[in-house]
C-alpha cells in the first residue's frame, strides 16, 4: 500500500491485531525480508512493515540523507495511520533509525529491538562509508551483490537455499541508487553510543553469532550503552539473522514483546 508522508510516497503493508510492532529493514532490501516475522506474529500483534526512503517502493529523494529524516519518516508514517506507539524492530540499517527514533521521539515507543547493528563504527571501518559511496557512483551496485550476501549470510547457508539469497540478492540490485546512496551518508555520520545513556525504555539487542559486518563485539557495546538492555546472540548466523535464523530470532522477539 502507498500513503503520503512528508510529501513522499512510502511503501507499507500493516497486517494482525493487536500491539503495533513496526518493523525496519537493512540498506539494499525492503521490507519483504520481515515475512517469516510477519507470519510469526500473526494473531498477536499488527504488524506494520515499510520501505525505507529511497528503498523497494518508497520514493528516492535525491541528496544526502540523515537519522533526523529517517527517523521523522517513521513518526510521519505513524501519524498518518494514527498510531500513537508501538514498538520498533531494526535491522542494520533498521537499528540505526531505531536509536535515533528512541532518542528523538521516545513517546511514540514502547519497545525497541535492534538486531545485527551499531551505534558507533570504528574509524577504520567509518572511513569505507565515503569509499563505497564513490564505487557506487562508477559503477552502480552491481559490483556490490557477491560481497554484500557473503556477509549477510553464512557459506552453508548461501549453498542450502540459492534460490532465497538470490532473491535477496535482486533486492540489492533493484534498489534505487539514489536512496542507496542517501542512506551511505547517514551511515558514514553515524554516533550514537554517548546519548544511548538517556533512553528509558524496554530494549533487545540481537545478533548473529557470525555477522562480520556488525559482530557481537559491537552488538554487547550497544547494549551496556543502553539501560537495562537485553543481549541476545543467535548461533549460525550472520548479518540478516531474521531470515537466516528465523525459528531463533522469532522466539527471542516474542519473548520479548509478550513479556
Amino acid at each position: 500500500m502507498k500513503i503520503t508522508c512528508k510529501g513522499i510516497s512510502v511503501n507499507y503493508e500493516i497486517s494482525g491485531s493487536g500491539p503495533v510492532v513496526v518493523f525496519a529493514h537493512s540498506l539494499g532490501s525492503d521490507l519483504s525480508i520481515w515475512q517469516a516475522q510477519e507470519s510469526a506474529l500473526a494473531g498477536r500483534h499488527t504488524v506494520l512493515t515499510y520501505d525505507l526512503r529511497g528503498h523497494g517502493q518508497t520514493e528516492a529523494t535525491a541528496g544526502a540523507y540523515d537519522f533526523n529524516l529517517l527517523a521523522a519518516d517513521v513518526v510521519a508514517l505513524l501519524d498518518a495511520l494514527k498510531i500513537g506507539k508501538a514498538s520498533f524492530v531494526g535491522i542494520s540499517l533498521g537499528g540505526m533509525i531505531g536509536q535515533a527514533l528512541a532518542l528523538a521521539a521516545p513517546q511514540r515507543l514502547e519497545k525497541l529491538v535492534l538486531a545485527d547493528t551499531t551505534s558507533l563504527y570504528p574509524p577504520e571501518a567509518q572511513a569505507l562509508w565515503p569509499e563505497r559511496i564513490r564505487q557506487i557512483e562508477a559503477a552502480g551496485l552491481e559490483p556490490l551483490v557477491g560481497p554484500t550476501l557473503g556477509r549477510w549470510f553464512t557459506a552453508p547457508f548461501r549453498s542450502g537455499h540459492p534460490e532465497l539469497v538470490a532473491r535477496i540478492g535482486q533486492l540489492i540490485r533493484n534498489t534505487p541508487i539514489a536512496g542507496y546512496i542517501g542512506c551511505c551518508h547517514a551511515i558514514a555520520a553515524l554516533d550514537f553510543t554517548k546519548r544511548l545513556k538517556a533512553l528509558n525504555l524496554p530494549a533487545l539487542v540481537l545478533v548473529g553469532d557470525q555477522d562480520a559486518g556488525t559482530p557481537p563485539a559491537m552488538a554487547r557495546e550497544l547494549a551496556t550503552a543502553i539501560p537495562g538492555a537485553q543481549l541476545e546472540i543467535i548461533p549460525g548466523a550472520a548479518h540478516l539473522s531474521n531470515i537466516e535464523q528465523a525459528e531463533t530470532f522469532n522466539r527471542l522477539l516474542l519473548q520479548f514483546l509478550d513479556d
